[in-house]
Order: structure tokens, then C-alpha cells, then sequence
């Protein structure tokens, strides 16, 4: 893993769990899929269970194949554009957005929800702070998304920083040798992100903001 900077030249953010409280919306979306996709839906009692999972794991949990991924990803991106108008930034970040912006950062995002997607939740919450967005149509395609915005921005990865709230996000940072902030206030728990060792965990938007405001500019 390569040693993060002091202050990274660019920040990258994950979408759904990190910025946009998506989390009831896709417990829904993905019961509704279960019965069309021919896989185990996921029960109320079963979700503190299923935070605690990786991706491959809460596959393997509902019987879910690697097959059907990819018509399942997209089923669930036409089932959250519908909900999108509902969906709220998660408590102090918009604040922590624009706090960054002001502080001279550039913003990305990375996600796996489509680009229509997210900037209708842009659009609606005045958060048009971000340079630029990169899709992956692949649940498990961050890794490919994340060295592309090292190639097009010839930024060295030490230089970067990806913020996200799941398992895969670590993992996909893991794989190209970026730096990764976890969050705990998204899909995955917290021990669960920590059994990963990420570079950094927070817990609140404002630890976040504080950490990388206070970082000395080069």
C-alpha cells in the first residue's frame, strides 16, 4: 500500500452511503430484485448481520451469482433513479463538501450508481462541487475507475485520497495502491471496515473535514 501524503492533491468519493443516505432505498430495491432475479431476499433481522459482510460474502449469503450481477446492477440503477427525488445527503455532508471545495480541494466522485443518477442528487442539493464523475457499471469495478482517474489526471496515487463507506471500496484502493479513508456511517459497520485496515476511519463527516482541512499545503 503506498504511504498517503499530507494533503492530498485530489479527493475521491465513493456516492451511495458516503454522500447520498441510499441505504433504505437499496434494502428495498434489492428484495424487490430477489423475487425477479431468483435470489434469497435479504430479511429486517438479517441486516446488522449482512453490514458485517463483505461483497462476495452478502453474495454468497443470498445465493446471489456472479452471472447476474451485471443485469441485477442495472435493474437496481433504473429502481433508484425512480426513488432519487427522496433521497437526502447524509447528516453533515454537504457541509463537508463545500467546506473542502472552499479549502481548495478538487472533488471526484467514484461510484457504481449511474451518472444520471448522481447528478440528480447534485442538481437537487446544491452540490455542484465535483470536477467530474466516473460510473462503473460493475458492482465490483472501482479498481478499473480508480486507475483511470490516476491515468487521465497524472496525479501519483500517494497524492489522492478515496473516501468510501464499504468493504469493496477498500478493497478496490487496496488493489491499485491508493490511499482510503473508510466511513463508518454508510453500508458496511465499522468492524468491519476496520478488519481491513484502511488508512484512516472516521466516524463523523466533521472528524473527516477537520483531518483534512487541517493538513499544511505544499
Amino acid at each position: 500500500m503506498i504511504k498517503p501524503v499530507g494533503r492530498p492533491r485530489l479527493l475521491l468519493f465513493d456516492f451511495d452511503g458516503t454522500i447520498a443516505d441510499t441505504f433504505d432505498a437499496a434494502f428495498e430495491i434489492l428484495n424487490t430484485l430477489a423475487k425477479e432475479f431468483g435470489f434469497r431476499p435479504l430479511a429486517p433481522e438479517e441486516l446488522s448481520k449482512a453490514r458485517d459482510m463483505r461483497t462476495r460474502e452478502v453474495m454468497k449469503f443470498l445465493r446471489i451469482p456472479m452471472s447476474k450481477m451485471t443485469g441485477i446492477a442495472r435493474r437496481g440503477s433504473e429502481e433508484i433513479h425512480a426513488r432519487m427525488p427522496g433521497i437526502a445527503p447524509l447528516p453533515g455532508m454537504p457541509e463537508l463538501l463545500r467546506a473542502l471545495r472552499d479549502d481548495g480541494y478538487e472533488l471526484g466522485i467514484v461510484t457504481s450508481n449511474s451518472e444520471v443518477n448522481v447528478n440528480l442528487f447534485l442538481e437537487k442539493h446544491d452540490l455542484a462541487v465535483f470536477s467530474f464523475i466516473r460510473s462503473s457499471s460493475k458492482l465490483l469495478g472501482k479498481a478499473r475507475e480508480l486507475r483511470a482517474v490516476v491515468k487521465s489526471h497524472k496525479i501519483p496515487m500517494s497524492e489522492i485520497l478515496f473516501v468510501g463507506d464499504e468493504t469493496r471500496d477498500i478493497e478496490a484502493a487496496q488493489k491499485v495502491g491508493m490511499p482510503m479513508a473508510a466511513v463508518s456511517w454508510g453500508y458496511n459497520s465499522r468492524r468491519s471496515l476496520e478488519e481491513m485496515q484502511p488508512d484512516f476511519l472516521f466516524d463523523r463527516a466533521e472528524e473527516l473535514v477537520a483531518h483534512l482541512t487541517s493538513q499544511p499545503r505544499v
